[in-house]
C-alpha cells in the first residue's frame, strides 16, 4: 500500500464503458491505497456495456431469445473472470455509485488522471465527444499531473486541447491506443462469425464515402493528433512473447504481464485493449507514488 495516498479521477459514460478497463484499473489502485472517483456526463451512477459482462449477442444466434443463452464467441470476447468479479466489486463502491458530473471537474482536486475506453457508440459517444470533458482533459495534461488513458480513452486524450498551446494534450508525446490490427479484427469477427446484425458494434465511427478503410478508426485518429505518425507506438516483432501480445488472444493478469503492452512517456501512460489493463494500471500507481512529471 502507498505511503502517500493519491486521489484518482476516472471519467467515463452512462453507459457502455469496458468493465475490465474501469473495474481492474479500480482494483489496482484502490488495493494499493489510493482513492478513486468517477464521473459521468450528468453526475449519475454508470453502467458498463452489458455485452462483456454477459457474452450473451455476440454469436450468430445472439438475436434469437433463447439461443442467445447459449455462448460460445461470447464467451471468449467478454471480460474474464476475474474482471467481472472486479465490477461486481465495483458496483458497491460509494464513489462508483455517486459520480460528480463533468461540468463541475477541476485538475486541482486531483493528483492522477485515468481515461478508459469501451467502444459501444451507444453510450461512449457522449464521453469522447463532450466538450467540457475534453477542456478538463486538456488542462489537466497542462498540469503536469499523471494521465493514463487506454484503448478509446485515447481518442479522448487526442483530442482534448492544451489550453497553452492549443494543440492536442498528446502533440509531441508517444503513445499506443487500440490498434487498426485489433479493431479491424474484431470487427470482422463480428460481421462474419459474431453479431451479423449489428456489424459495426466493435466500430465506434466508421468511414463516410470515399474515406479509406481505418480511416476512422482508433489508431488513425490518435495518429492526426500526433507530432509525427511514428509517435504512435505498437508491440515490435522483435518483443519477446511478440505473439501474445499482438495476435488479441491472451489478456495480461495480476501474475502474468507477456501478453501487455504499455507506453510510459513523461508522466504519461497509454495501453492498447482490456488485454493490457494490470499491466497499464500497476504502471499508473507506479508513475503517481513515484511523484514524477514530464
Amino acid at each position: 500500500m502507498s505511503a502517500h495516498p493519491r486521489t484518482v479521477l476516472m471519467p467515463i459514460p452512462n453507459l457502455d464503458f469496458d468493465p475490465s478497463e474501469v473495474a481492474v484499473s479500480w482494483r489496482i489502485l484502490t488495493a494499493r491505497g489510493h482513492r478513486v472517483l468517477f464521473a459521468t456526463p450528468d453526475g449519475r451512477a454508470a453502467a458498463a456495456d452489458p455485452l462483456m459482462l454477459s457474452g450473451e449477442g455476440l454469436d450468430l444466434w445472439g438475436w434469437i431469445p433463447l439461443l442467445k443463452k447459449v455462448k460460445l464467441l461470447g464467451l471468449a470476447l467478454r471480460a474474464n473472470g476475474a474482471a467481472r468479479a472486479d465490477y461486481a466489486a465495483l458496483q458497491s463502491d460509494h464513489a462508483f455509485q455517486a459520480p460528480l458530473s463533468y461540468a463541475e471537474l477541476q485538475p486541482a482536486n486531483y493528483d492522477g488522471l485515468l481515461l478508459p475506453g469501451g467502444h459501444r457508440a451507444r453510450g461512449m459517444l457522449a464521453y469522447l465527444e463532450s466538450q467540457p470533458l475534453q477542456d478538463f482533459v486538456g488542462a489537466f495534461f497542462d498540469s503536469g499531473k499523471p494521465v493514463a488513458a487506454i484503448c478509446h480513452g485515447v481518442v479522448l486524450a487526442a483530442r482534448s486541447r492544451s489550453p497553452r498551446s492549443g494543440k492536442s494534450a498528446l502533440y509531441g508525446r508517444k503513445t499506443t491506443a487500440l490498434t487498426w490490427k485489433l479493431e479491424q479484427s474484431a470487427w470482422k469477427l463480428m460481421r462474419f462469425c459474431g453479431r451479423f446484425w449489428d456489424p459495426a458494434y466493435y466500430r465506434t465511427y466508421g468511414e463516410q464515402g470515399g474515406e479509406a478503410a481505418g480511416y476512422r478508426s482508433v489508431q488513425a485518429e490518435v495518429s492526426r493528433a500526433l507530432a509525427q505518425p511514428g509517435d504512435f507506438l505498437d508491440a515490435s516483432p522483435a518483443a519477446s512473447d511478440f505473439f501474445r501480445k499482438s495476435s488479441g488472444l491472451f489478456r495480461d493478469s495480476a501474475s502474468d504481464s507477456r501478453p501487455a503492452f504499455v507506453v510510459t512517456d513523461g508522466n504519461y501512460v497509454s495501453a492498447r485493449w482490456p488485454g493490457d489493463v494490470h499491466l497499464f494500471a500497476k504502471t499508473f500507481a507506479d508513475l503517481l507514488e513515484s511523484g514524477s512529471g514530464r
